[in-house]
């Protein structure tokens, strides 16, 4: 039975500490079976429906999620040392017509409009907190769902490549002695300009630093998520790349533009922001295409990495779209955060496609 009234969901006017402090507690809701059969870098999952790095910013977000209608649930990203959230605005709405890359600036609004502008900086808890809630989080979560765990590597001053990988694969290493099913390496954000933020865009650098967490990570599936890449050849460099590598290819993460207010002026210091929620979906579904014919290609490789795609989809006719287009799982971050009944919307719709 559904609830009657709104659950609650993430208060974009209060702190990332504040939010991360007030996680909802899970609700009970039966949720309705996806017909089909589907896995998840090769492990069972009941559904193709799943959060990306983002909104579970703790244990009780990824539980709150879970008990939604979620099967896999990416805990948000962690990093070697404490790391603090960006200021206010973390999530400022904007309005944008679709998103293809080339835009230099958006405006925003004072209602959401199915998108804004994401600007957290990827911060993180200490590592004794975020292992320790990993841990906890596993063992609360139920059997039949995924708890994958985002990390990133923490560039400091002086730093080599090799000391940023070695960094990235102690944070996977760390993740996987706390119970993580799946570890994603985040190398795509654009809110930092560091090497740490951009990695998918040099494919030899993406190429070491995923080496290094594949040696640690071993049996446990490994996923990389990557950014708006929408020309083919440099997609197909990084593919490449990464592909020795990967069980998964997370994508596409955000759409990348300034943001302006009201009167025209620039916000965020006149920085780049990534763009999340419906302006993006044909820019990610343009991507999943191009990737999955890559992916084809490689017909030298006996197993090949999943596709899992996030940007702009948020309702039943979308999963399906993205199923269709190449996808293995489709990952909501936006409509999840704006409408917590979504995956118990979107799995009724299918099922009910099914009857």
């Amino acid at each position: 039975m559904q609830n009657s009234k709104p659950l609650p969901h993430y208060d974009i006017r209060k702190t990332y500490q504040w939010n991360y402090e007030n996680a909802p507690d899970p609700v009970k809701q039966e949720q309705r079976a996806i017909p089909g059969h589907w896995s998840f870098c090769g492990l069972p999952v009941s559904s193709p429906l799943g959060i990306p790095a983002g909104p579970l910013l703790n244990g009780k977000w990824v539980l709150y999620y879970a008990s939604l209608g979620f099967d896999v649930l990416t805990y948000k990203t962690v990093r070697s040392s404490l790391r603090e959230c960006y200021p206010l605005p973390n999530l400022q709405p904007v309005n944008t017509a679709p998103l293809s890359g080339g835009e230099q600036r958006v405006s925003i609004s004072k209602t959401m409009q199915g998108s804004w502008a994401v600007s957290f900086g990827m911060p993180s808890a200490p590592p004794d907190i975020w292992r320790k809630d990993v841990e906890r989080t596993r063992k609360q979560l139920a059997a039949d769902k995924i708890l994958s765990v985002s990390v990133v590597g923490s560039l400091q001053p002086g730093w080599s490549l090799d000391d940023l990988a070695d960094d990235y694969a102690l944070c996977a290493q760390w993740a996987i002695q706390s119970g993580a099913d799946c570890i994603e390496t985040n190398f795509s954000c654009p809110n930092v300009c560091t090497q740490d933020g951009q990695l998918y865009q040099q494919p030899e650098a993406a190429a070491l630093v995923a080496s290094r967490v594949k040696e640690v990570t071993a049996s446990v599936p490994y996923l990389i998520k990557i950014g708006h890449v929408p020309d083919k050849s440099q997609a197909q460099e990084l593919v490449k790349a990464i592909l020795p590598y990967a069980s998964g290819i997370v994508m596409t993460n955000s759409v990348a533009s300034s943001v302006s207010d009201q009167e025209g002026k620039p916000m965020f210091g006149g920085e780049q922001r990534g763009i999340c929620g419906k302006a993006t979906k044909e820019a990610s579904l343009k991507q999943l295409k191009i990737f999955a014919q890559l992916i084809q290609e490689q017909s030298d490789n006996t197993v090949l990495p999943d596709l899992i795609s996030c940007g702009g989809i948020s309702s039943a006719s979308d999963v399906r779209e993205f199923l269709a287009a190449g996808a293995q799982a489709t990952h909501l971050a936006t409509a999840a955060m704006c409408n917590p009944q979504i995956a118990s919307q979107i799995r009724k719709a299918l099922a009910e496609q099914k009857d």
